[in-house]
């Protein structure tokens, strides 16, 4: 019954679950109209059209189709916010449910039945120790908006100022969110960001900061933490918290060790410094767990959640343990905290995945994904490395004619990248770039994704990297 869901849930409305043969190299003249004048209206900010030229018309499951009547797997997902792909059934139905019944649409902070359902299931789904003594922060609708509401929390609770935060961290980009930011490249012309950001060493196995990786390499970067806090010379005073991602998403699917997490949270504790765990990403199922935190055992004093808790519509929340609430009426707000039907699809969302036990099947099509992937690496001169947790995974591009490390790691090859996203675009697959030089290739397919679909994957990306190898070869790495 589980598995039928699943697959149910994962196919176009025309019942196919696979993705049929299109010419995706023929012109495309009904969606350049859509893409020309998007390029003469909307800022020069925008990002992922630059690209990802689709002119989008249709979306079901893990699928969506151009202008043009060309299909794509999408393994962007509204980076990771389609826990449940495009549109699924459970979600139409509860927003249609609203709807019908003329349920408050916008309310700000009110209570109503659909917010109360909501924080009932949300506080269900968390770990009973974490749940019985927390509150919960409705913020804006944005997950940067949400973790601005944590560092007010503990800088309030605490009554200090600074934050540690981590190399190759993402945390949004509003002004304190962009300061956390490991990413060199936003944060260039934007001075005054928020001060007393202090960076540590986050354990990357395969670029390891120390040099080592494995088990000694995230072993001296928490002895590098813990000295650095506990050393009257360091510089740094006490920081009203630290903030980190359980699997470092923009950062390039960096999975942190499940040691090293629990030793950071030791740390944190025996300092009585706040440990924020930024879930924005990987909450609700998408690393194989619910909550990616829940792997290492460890439990957070402050959650950000926002993306998938929305079931595809806006929201954000903050879930913090109860001794940190010491701040007054009005200490954060936002209009649109209030988005009930992003309640109601979150509701469904969480509901439908514990219930048909998706986070199970995210960890299997997530093993498989890798797999295949590592299958592909075998084959090519310019994979690095395969990893992630669950369905978030990364595929590490390098420059293997050029010097290795010590570790025997060779430089990023952004230019492979880049082509590699691009062949894929060209058989059907949406894919997201991330990491350092923008050299990962980042997977966040929903996760009601079937078997078949996953392979489908696995052979489109080993096209793509054959194709890509053989236009380039392994000449062109200089990173940019």
């Amino acid at each position: 019954m589980r598995e039928q869901a699943v697959s149910q849930a994962g196919k176009q409305k025309d019942g196919g679950g696979s993705v049929p043969s299109l010419p995706y190299d023929e012109p495309a003249p009904l969606s350049a109209p859509y893409l020309e004048r998007q390029t003469q209206r909307e800022s020069n900010a925008r990002s992922y059209p630059r690209k990802l030229p689709l002119a989008l018309v249709e979306a079901q499951g893990v699928y969506v189709k151009d202008a043009d009547g060309r299909t794509y797997i999408d393994c962007l997902a509204g980076a990771g916010t389609l826990a449940l792909g495009h549109n699924h059934p459970v979600v139409i139905e509860a927003l249609q449910d609203m709807l019908a019944h003329r349920r408050p649409l916008h309310t700000l902070d009110l209570i109503t039945p659909t917010k109360d359902e909501f924080m009932g299931e949300l506080l269900a789904s968390l770990p009973e120790e974490f749940a019985k003594d927390c509150r919960i922060q409705f913020c804006g609708p944005s997950g940067a908006d949400a973790i601005e509401a944590a560092l007010k929390l503990v800088k309030t609770a605490t009554g200090r100022t600074g934050v540690m935060a981590f190399h190759g961290a993402y945390h949004g980009m509003t002004h304190g969110a962009l300061a956390l930011m490991g990413n060199l490249g936003p944060k260039r012309e934007v001075g005054g960001l928020m001060p007393e950001v202090h960076f540590l060493p986050f354990p990357y196995d395969y670029r390891c900061p120390f040099g080592r990786g494995g088990e000694e390499g995230h072993q001296l970067s928490s002895h590098y933490i813990e000295h650095l806090l506990d050393d009257p010379e360091s510089g740094i005073l006490p920081p009203a918290a630290m903030i980190l991602e359980v699997v470092q998403g923009e950062g390039g699917c960096i999975p942190a060790p499940a040691q090293w997490l629990r030793e950071v949270r030791r740390i944190t504790q025996e300092r009585d410094i706040p440990l924020i765990i930024d879930e924005v990403q990987t909450g609700f199922g998408r690393t194989g767990w619910l909550y990616a935190f829940q792997e290492s055992g460890i439990l957070p004093d402050v959650l950000v959640l926002s993306k998938a808790i929305g079931g595809s519509l806006p929201l954000s929340v903050v879930v913090y343990r109860s001794s940190l609430d010491r701040w007054g009426p009005g200490a954060h707000a936002g209009t649109f905290r209030g988005n009930q039907l992003a309640m109601a699809a979150g509701t469904a969302t969480l509901r439908f995945i514990r219930e048909n036990h998706l986070v199970e099947h995210a960890e299997r099509m997530g093993a498989r994904l890798r797999e295949r992937l590592e299958a592909v690496q075998k084959k090519s001169r310019c994979i690095g490395q395969v990893r992630g947790r669950g369905l978030m995974v990364g595929v590490e591009v390098v420059d293997s004619s050029r010097r290795a490390n010590a570790m025997g790691s060779y430089p990023a090859h952004t230019s492979m990248a880049r082509r590699i996203q691009a062949e894929c675009l060209r058989r059907g697959l949406i894919l997201e770039l991330g990491g350092r030089h923008g050299s990962v290739i980042r997977f966040l397919p929903p996760l009601i994704i079937t078997a078949a679909e996953v392979d489908r994957v696995g052979e489109i990306v080993g096209e793509a990297v054959a194709a890509a190898e053989q236009a380039l070869g392994t000449s062109e790495a200089s990173p940019s």
